[in-house]
């Protein structure tokens, strides 16, 4: 496991809540620790995916009743990770030390969530995934070959929009970004009113000026807001220079709007990212200021470097 105690204590993504089936294993990788997800009653429950007797992963074997099987000596384990049967022995009362390691999990916003330590019991709030006049959507596995800070700073990047996103989300006639005051609290960091130019920001093909509000909610969670639209990025970190990002946009007024469409849009968006964010150097955020440039264009960028800085986030910073 990577030992970053803010990042162990934060929930962080593995997979979508609609693709784990009752008695259905999902094996999922956060912070370099192997988990098996499953579902029993209704309910998720993440391990750590390695049973104690020969190290064999859990998410190679099956689920039967309210038990899952160990493929290599079919040990058993009840829902509570305690091995209650070893078939070699059926006599024996298995040890008590015959238990796997237990993490948290949750779902919410149509994803399943594991913390590998003690996180906070609910998640920021999105008001917009619970408002019925949005069509919400889950979008992912989105991996990328970099550091999850990376990818945060990326999508809180306004001045990007016109050159990645070219005839998308901006155009390079229209790059300025305004002046605008960005304010760090205890809930994280909140950036109001960035303008931007885009060519076609209601499906209308009427181009407009259009204001953003960024939020920071966790240290690798951020949300952005423009009428009639919002999302929540959340990034896994898998392994060293490695991250897998999860999208959750909200559109208004689109009900007809297919699934496959907004979750194309939305690939096609972070797949022009993706090969940005991975040539970065150095591939750690630096969060000393003065290893970079720095414009007042890039305030919100400037406060999660700092923010992350106070909080004590390692992993993926230098």
């Amino acid at each position: 496991m990577i030992n970053d105690p803010v990042l162990i204590n934060e929930w962080h993504v593995v997979g979508r809540a609609a693709d784990l089936a009752e008695g259905q294993l999902m094996p999922a990788r956060v912070l370099g620790e192997d988990v098996v997800v499953w579902r029993l009653n209704g309910q998720v429950l993440a391990w750590q995916d390695l049973c104690i007797h020969r190290g064999t992963r859990l998410s190679l074997g099956q689920v039967e009743g309210e038990t899952l099987i160990c493929p290599y000596h079919g040990w058993s384990y009840n829902s509570e990770g305690r091995c209650v049967h070893i078939p070699a022995h059926p006599g024996q009362t298995p040890p008590e030390k015959a238990r796997v390691k237990v993490y948290q999990a949750t779902e919410r916003y149509g994803a399943i969530w594991v913390s590998l330590g003690q996180p906070q019991p609910n998640l920021p709030p999105f008001p917009e995934w619970d408002d019925p006049t949005y069509h919400s959507v889950v979008s992912g596995p989105h991996p990328y070959r970099a550091h999850a800070p990376r990818a945060i700073e990326n999508f809180l990047d306004m001045a990007h929009l016109p050159f990645v996103h070219a005839g998308y989300l901006g155009e390079p006639e229209h790059a300025e970004v305004n002046d605008y005051e960005v304010q760090v609290g205890p809930d994280g960091i909140v950036a109001e009113d960035i303008r931007m130019w885009q060519p076609d920001p209601d499906g209308t093909g009427i181009g407009a000026t259009v204001s953003y509000t960024f939020r920071v909610l966790r240290p690798l969670m951020a949300y952005f807001g423009k009428e009639k639209y919002a999302a929540v990025l959340a990034v896994t970190p898998v392994d060293d220079a490695y991250s897998i990002g999860w999208m959750f946009p909200c559109v208004q007024g689109r009900d007809e709007a297919p699934d496959a469409d907004i979750l194309a849009f939305q690939k096609l968006i972070i797949d022009q990212d993706v090969p940005i964010v991975e040539s970065q150097r150095p591939e750690l955020l630096p969060l000393d200021l003065q290893a970079e440039l720095h414009l007042r264009s890039d305030r919100t960028a400037i406060a999660y470097r700092k923010w992350l800085k106070e909080l004590g986030v390692t992993f993926g910073v230098a």
